[in-house]
């Protein structure tokens, strides 16, 4: 399983955001469609009726933020330590992103969890954004650019790459 960009890419297959468990959000990329998964947006849009992709409310990588990650992890682990029996404050869910997908028939709002815990750089959501509007290019460029990270899925061994082999991985599936 790897992140490239707004992508979780696990074997062969693409989520926008993180890979969904059990009845979580998520927003898988098939060869038929974009598919809303989780409790209360099980759904399947056709490739061909999809117009328009993009996602909103990504979280920007800032310096801010990885200290507040770092803080938010310190204080968890004095909690965990200070209390018996472990902490009594359920854990927060990850931050949320909305998946819009667009068709003759309007749009549809499809929530993924953010897999990036400090927030995405800016390069790469620039390119995911950008790769989302290929995708919607046709049948034909959606399948070659969705086989290619598939296919690069299968391959990859590891966790995610370096950022510059995201942004490099990114601008290859760009065209």
């Amino acid at each position: 399983m790897a992140m490239v960009g707004l992508f979780w890419i696990a074997e062969g297959d693409v989520y926008v955001g993180a890979k969904p468990a059990g009845l979580a959000p998520g927003v898988r990329l098939t060869p038929e469609g974009v598919v809303g998964l989780g409790d209360g947006q099980s759904s399947l849009c056709l490739w061909e009726d999809v117009s328009t992709l993009t996602v909103a409310d990504v979280p920007v990588k800032s310096l801010m933020r990885r200290v507040g990650a770092v803080t938010d992890l310190a204080l968890g682990t004095v909690k965990e330590l200070a209390l018996p029996g472990g902490s009594v404050w359920a854990d927060e869910a990850p931050a949320m992103m909305t998946v819009r997908v667009g068709s003759a028939d309007g749009e549809r709002e499809l929530g993924a969890y953010v897999a990036a815990a400090v927030g995405y750089p800016q390069t790469e959501i620039d390119l995911s954004h950008a790769l989302l509007s290929r995708l919607t290019e046709g049948a034909a460029t959606m399948a070659t650019t969705l086989a290619a990270m598939s296919e690069w899925g299968r391959a990859w061994e590891g966790g995610s790459p370096r950022a510059a082999e995201r942004e490099r991985l990114l601008r290859r599936w760009v065209g």
